[in-house]
């Protein structure tokens, strides 16, 4: 159950007076009535608002005093697309635009071995024997890194994740619901154009395509390279496996789901999807602002 993003400023009320009132002279102009009902996970506000989420203290044995910042919830966003889908540019835009944590699970598996963690290490035992890494392992770590401190302040951006039910429900239970999921949709043959012509300059990093986006002199292009499964057989092969999961994974999120023509220029897209996320981020404001009222 989420609460609308506040974070409440020293404003306490006495737990064993159901309906006690309290004025915040640094956000609120008026008194708001808390009502305390089963639990405190589960506050009343005078506005008859439930919210949960806030941060409490304990002042005295009577007392609780909920603390916080006042800013809006941050975003919670989840990008679905097949390969080639520029999911990837898309990550980059929205992650610089809204400072959001752009966690993608290859790239946290990586730093989870690297690291040593304790997810890590069990990784490591799978990936030295040529095996995949077991879902519980992978969510665990998704989960980990989701509850950090700047993933919870700054809002984050699940690029790629889930990739099953189990996945999803396992996310679900440990309570990371997103805002919006956004899927990227391309036909089939211009996926398939995007990955067989792309290559890697090994020396530097960077993703080329030989008829999208050339390399700027002859040299880099001698150097370039291509994945052993960026061919026609295997992209097709994986995309079949993409269009697989997909499918159980967005009948869990079609309630909040947008999908979006990723065949349009990367800017185009990105217009698009900012003007989904600068509407909820409002509507996340918005509800802020009315607590005040």
């Amino acid at each position: 159950m989420a609460y609308c993003g506040c974070n409440f400023i020293a404003a306490s009320f006495n737990q064993n007076r159901p309906g006690s009132c309290f004025s915040s002279h640094n956000f609120f102009t008026e008194s708001i009535c808390l009502s305390r009902q089963s639990s405190l996970s589960s506050l009343s506000f005078g506005v008859n608002r439930n919210y949960s989420g806030a941060q409490f203290k304990k002042s005295s044995p009577n007392h609780l005093v909920v603390i916080s910042a006042t800013k809006p919830e941050p975003l919670k966003v989840m990008i679905a697309g097949a390969p080639a889908s520029g999911k990837g540019t898309q990550c980059e835009l929205i992650t610089k635009k809204y400072d959001l944590v752009h966690v993608a699970t290859g790239d946290l598996l990586r730093a989870e071995v690297a690291a040593g963690t304790g997810n890590g290490k069990l990784a490591r035992e799978y990936m030295e024997k040529g095996q995949l890494v077991p879902n519980e392992i992978v969510v665990m770590m998704v989960k980990d890194r989701l509850s950090r401190v700047d993933a919870q302040e700054k809002g984050w951006l699940l690029d790629g994740f889930p990739r099953s039910e189990s996945q999803a429900i396992a996310l679900k239970n440990f309570g990371f619901d997103p805002d919006i999921f956004i899927l990227l949709e391309v036909p089939e043959e211009i996926l398939v154009e995007r990955v067989v012509g792309r290559r890697l300059d090994p020396a530097t990093g960077k993703i080329y395509h030989l008829k999208y986006s050339p390399p700027e002199t002859e040299e880099i292009a001698a150097r370039l390279t291509q994945r052993f499964d960026d061919t026609e057989e295997k992209v097709k092969l994986r995309l079949q496996t993409h269009n697989n999961n997909v499918k159980a994974v967005v009948s869990l999120y079609e309630d909040i789901m947008i999908e979006l023509d990723g065949s349009l220029p990367k800017l185009e897209v990105f217009s698009k999807i900012n003007d989904v996320l600068s509407a909820l981020h409002e509507t996340k404001s918005l509800a802020l602002r009315s607590l005040a009222e």
